[in-house]
């Protein structure tokens, strides 16, 4: 829930949140989903009956959501009013702000806005789900302006890890709000241009309502650094391995780093290959937009195999440790075309994102046991965040100079620093989002919720979305625990056994070594059968139930587990 940075008290809630609709001289805030997190953006402007949402991310399923890959948030709310909503503004190409349109985009219908780079990125997304050419997707010229319903959203340059990162100058009749997107200040970017400074401050100059901001670096004192300097490092590091392969992951976003490590590995004579789909798919994305114009072709994986160890490094996506990765294969010994020999070195280049630090942990430990030596940002800086850190914050806040400050893209610990940080900027109101949170902006003041609508997560369940919240997701989690065990009996219509009790049990035995338990199990489940009153016995549900219980109870006693048991009932 939102609260003030000065006291954890919730808001009160003025109105039911399934019934509202925007007023049409005020303005309205409501995150559904990044606020309190980091990763599955969504954010909705509401404003004279009609909704504009900006991002639609997504985050990755981690060991508590088995089965899952992808988690992203509920959309329910602007779905049930989607023809109300004017359409999607995407800020850049990060799989958090962009990654769930290809998934949510059929219950929304909606054009999509964004800039050339990230409008490649997403054709490509919505190519391997079916939708290219069915998704209007709209660019727009960066610096440019466009008109979306009762929306004039103005596109400002900023830095980032990846090309084209936009703040959003939202403007309409009750004020403007300055969306920044995920941002940094580099004075020496590589690729793309520098924070626009001098339009930021004239925004400030014509009156900023409120200002939504990146909050996922306000705990950092200092700057975030400059990626002109990791282009520095790594090309002194790949100098001091001059006999062996190198290899360096990050996240494929990240174009300067590409163009970055190509410069480095060019100037001790390396070729570079490319490991990894996400790598060639960012790679073609920057090229047909004109990036990466000044660095030779990479090599393919196979391309890889004929050149020389010392002559070659590998560009490898898995900087998180994702299961099926390049890195992860390779660290595995399972990728087809790539390998790593002893004293060969493995760069990481990029940070650890909260709740990856076990996959990375595993990968990293997996190399270090077959004696290659790994660099990470620890030991050398071979990373810059691209979010900005406290001093950065300091100035976006002294050129905009809002009224009212609301912290997003962060757990709630740095959405409370970055308030007090607003506050100390001579912000007028900081007030904190939480999902779901509906603020209203103006016209009245202060800021305040008005209403708490659904909110929540979606899954990607092999190739269905399922909502996060539902039995479904309880089930394997106890399945996960405790095992299951799937029991078939067949009676007759005087309600006896036709034949003995037959049990499959899934993660609790060992099919040699436990062929005696198993035996008891059946024998209880054949006991709790007969013990029944024959009237009972021919009831299919009462009989089910004295089966599964006499399952449970027996593998309780000897495992102290209770396995998810299905019984099926068949009568002859």
């Amino acid at each position: 829930m939102t609260h003030p940075d000065s006291a954890p008290s919730v808001h009160p809630v003025e109105g039911d949140g399934d019934l509202f609709a925007p007023e049409d001289d005020a303005l309205y805030f409501l995150p559904l989903g990044g606020s309190g997190e980091i990763g599955m953006n969504l954010n909705l402007y509401g404003h004279r009956g009609k909704w504009l949402m900006v991002d639609l991310g997504i985050s990755f399923a981690d060991d508590t959501m088995p089965g899952l890959d992808v988690i992203m948030p509920d959309p329910a709310f602007i779905a049930e009013r989607r023809h109300d909503l004017v359409g999607i503004v995407v800020t850049h190409a990060h799989e958090d702000h962009l990654g769930a349109i290809q998934y949510l985009w059929p219950q929304l219908r909606v054009p999509v806005y964004c800039t050339p780079f990230t409008a490649a990125v997403l054709r490509a997304k919505l190519h391997e789900r079916g939708l290219a050419g069915v998704v209007p997707v709209h660019e727009v010229a960066l610096g440019s302006t466009i008109e979306v319903g009762p929306f004039s959203v103005e596109y400002v340059t900023v830095t980032h890890s990846i090309p084209e990162p936009n703040a959003l100058a939202i403007r309409t009749a009750a004020g403007t709000v300055l969306h920044t997107g995920d941002w940094k200040l580099d004075p020496e970017p590589l690729v793309g241009e520098a924070a626009d400074e001098e339009r930021l401050r004239a925004i400030g100059d014509e009156g900023v309502l409120a200002l939504v901001g990146d909050s996922t670096n306000a705990l950092v004192p200092g700057s975030s650094g400059s990626e002109g300097s990791v282009r520095k490092t790594l090309t002194e590091l790949i100098g001091q391995f001059p006999d062996v392969r190198v290899a360096v992951s990050c996240f494929a976003t990240n174009v300067a780093r590409l163009e970055s490590i190509a410069h480095a590995a060019a100037a001790h004579g390396r070729h570079v290959a490319l490991v990894g789909r996400s790598m060639w798919r960012i790679n073609e994305a920057a090229r047909s937009n004109g990036y990466l114009a000044d660095v030779p072709a990479f090599l393919t994986e196979h391309d890889a195999n004929y050149v020389p160890r010392d002559k070659l490094v590998l560009v490898c996506t898995g900087s998180q440790g994702e299961p099926r990765s390049a890195l992860a294969r390779i660290a595995s010994d399972d990728h087809p075309q790539v390998s790593l020999q002893r004293g060969d070195v493995v760069v990481f280049s990029s940070r650890e994102i909260p709740g990856n630090e076990r996959a990375i942990g595993r990968m990293q430990n997996l190399l270090v046991g077959q004696g290659i030596r790994i660099v990470t940002a620890d030991e050398a800086p071979v990373h810059v965040s691209g979010h900005p850190a406290q001093d950065e914050l300091v100035r976006m806040y002294q050129w905009v100079r809002p009224r009212i400050a609301l912290p997003v893209h962060g757990e709630q610990r740095h959405q409370l620093e970055h308030a007090k940080l607003a506050r100390a900027c001579q912000v007028p109101e900081a007030l904190i989002p939480g999902n779901g949170d509906l603020i209203r902006l103006a016209p009245d003041a202060p800021p305040r919720v008005v209403a708490q609508v659904r909110s929540g997560r979606m899954a990607l369940d092999g190739k269905r979305l399922i909502p996060l919240d539902t039995g479904l997701m309880r089930a394997r989690h106890r399945m996960v625990h405790n095992g299951a065990a799937v029991v078939t009996l067949v009676m007759n219509g005087k309600g006896e056994l036709v034949t003995a009790p037959q049990i499959a049990v899934m993660g609790l035995l060992d099919d040699s070594a436990d062929r005696d338990m198993l035996l008891d199990v059946v024998d209880a489940v054949r006991e709790a059968v007969a013990e029944m009153p024959k009237s009972t016995r021919a009831d299919d549900e009462q009989v089910r139930a004295a089966a599964r219980i006499a399952v449970r109870r027996c593998f309780n006693a000897t495992h102290g587990k209770k396995p998810v048991t299905d019984v099926h009932l068949v009568r002859v």
